[in-house]
């Protein structure tokens, strides 16, 4: 009989987890994040969250793919069959991030063609969301197509399911051994250009500056916790699967530490990068840093073109390394989504991998281009905060107390990775996940939940916040539960099949 697919090396393993956890979040998300809740004092609770809550989740997710061998659904059906219906949720909000996060890497394309003689002009705001994205008015507004975007999108899914179609080491491990090492120098040229501009020491002073007064609110702790589950991947089926398909005698432990201490490690180089380059916009406008800092979508798509405008010299060299690096980092992300469900699809279908890449990559491309309508920006918004917030939290929230305390799995999943580990873990790990994690992903919960009973998320109308929010993760709830009814085929349970 032949043997599952495998990644082709450990260094290929590592690379693709990488990959996935280095996504558009590091870039935009954590500089900001940090900034926010106490600059440099903030990498205490940062620090603390990778060892109380990234690596003993990347382990116990890491454990269970390796041990059990399939997709999310199938693997979490072996540890416990009662446990199947929290694979398909899992699985299922990597669905609907994948729809959306597909129209940003869109984004990006499109403006590593437009730093070409920096084609946005004095105006980057305007030209975003007027010429590019053409935005209705009103949020809740659907409009037409935007035939400017819908071309990207088709072309990101193209490059995504063909990688996809090749499989696990011939395409997704190839793919990173190319994009994780050009993304990695590609950044290092932008933080060392950054680096030699003029006001670069005042927006690392801004960042690193420690302000201890902060370490003391929880809501910084939170943000932390936050920022590390966010960032790495987990919670929603990717690791899982990713792991599925490690030989049976790998180091987990190992690759867990080094996985989680990777994505940090770019995180903080973003984060040098991206304050450099603000403390220099700060500098020509005259204003201090705190004036100019932003994050997410306006920080990739208003002010860096911003910035990019104000170098001296080469400019648009500056703004393609940018937005490609932004183009890179989201395709390994994306892939790596993609994937949890086509494997899920492929084992609990029992169809070929060609079958499995086709249909689900169809029917997301299909969404995906509902992102790519004038009222695009706005559902996107929405259902990434919502899916985010409500998603991946709660669905970690319930893998670790479901494992640690309803199906007591913890002892049996460190009695298998401590066999196969040179690190072994003892109790720390399984009071983290028993403990820590859950009080933590609880308390998120119930502050997110207050937040929104008090005002709607961004000020959005209410029927817009229901039908792009909280209907999208109730429905992601009731089609897992709805998929895990139906029976396993006798050969998909067969933990030695491969899945081609």
């Amino acid at each position: 009989m032949e043997q599952r697919q495998q990644w082709g090396s450990r260094y290929g393993f590592i690379l693709a987890a990488v990959g996935s956890a280095v996504g558009l979040g590091n870039i935009w998300r954590f500089p900001a994040v940090a900034y926010e809740n106490g600059g440099g004092a903030f990498f205490l609770p940062y620090l603390f969250a990778i060892i109380t809550a990234g690596i003993p989740i990347l382990i116990l997710e890491f454990t269970i793919g390796q041990k059990y061998r399939g997709s999310a659904p199938l693997s979490l059906f072996r540890l416990n069959k009662k446990a199947e219906w929290l694979g398909w949720w899992q699985l299922l909000i990597s669905f609907v991030i994948c729809t959306y996060y597909a129209v940003i890497v869109a984004w990006a394309i499109k403006f590593t063609i437009y730093s070409f003689g920096t084609q946005w002009g004095s105006d980057p705001e305007s030209f975003f969301f007027g010429s590019v994205l053409k935005i209705a008015d009103e949020p809740g507004t659907i409009g037409g197509l935007v035939p400017g975007i819908v071309i990207p999108v088709l072309c990101v899914w193209a490059v995504a399911l063909f990688v996809l179609y090749r499989g696990v080491s011939k395409g997704i491990e190839k793919l990173n051994k190319i994009f994780l090492p050009v993304l990695i120098v590609m950044f290092l040229v932008i933080v060392i250009r950054a680096l030699t501009l003029d006001g670069a020491a005042q927006g690392l002073d801004a960042f690193f500056k420690p302000n201890w007064d902060m370490i003391l609110d929880g809501k910084v702790w939170i943000a932390a916790y936050g920022q590390i589950f966010f960032s790495l991947s987990i919670g929603f089926a990717i690791m899982i699967t990713y792991s599925s398909y490690l030989p049976k005698k790998s180091d987990i432990n190992n690759n867990a530490f080094i996985t989680a201490f990777a994505n940090s490690g770019f995180e903080l180089l973003a984060g040098i990068g991206v304050f450099a380059a603000l403390g220099f916009m700060a500098n020509q406008q005259g204003v201090a840093v705190e004036e100019v800092v932003s994050s997410g979508i306006g920080l990739a798509f208003v002010v860096f073109p911003s910035i990019i405008n104000e170098f001296p010299g080469m400019n648009g060299l500056f703004g393609v390394l940018f937005f490609l690096s932004l183009v890179f980092a989201g395709m390994t992300s994306l892939i790596s989504i993609v994937e949890t469900f086509i494997a899920g699809v492929q084992e609990k279908f029992n169809v070929s991998r060609t079958k499995a890449v086709l249909t689900s990559g169809l029917v997301a491309t299909v969404i995906s281009l509902i992102f790519a309508t004038n009222g695009g920006l706005y559902l996107l918004d929405v259902v990434d905060y919502f899916i985010n917030n409500f998603g991946i939290v709660t669905a970690g929230l319930v893998e670790v107390i479901l494992i640690a305390w309803f199906f007591k799995g913890l002892n049996g999943l460190q009695s298998h990775t401590n066999a196969i580990s040179d690190i072994r873990i003892g109790a720390w790990w399984k009071f983290c996940l028993s403990v820590v994690t859950p009080i933590i992903l609880g308390y998120m919960m119930f502050d997110n939940i207050r937040q929104n009973l008090k005002e709607n998320y961004g000020g959005y109308p209410t029927e817009l916040i229901l039908y792009s929010g909280v209907l999208v993760v109730a429905v992601s709830i009731i089609i897992g539960v709805l998929l895990s009814f139906k029976k396993w085929k006798s050969n998909a349970l067969d933990k030695n099949r491969e899945v081609v």
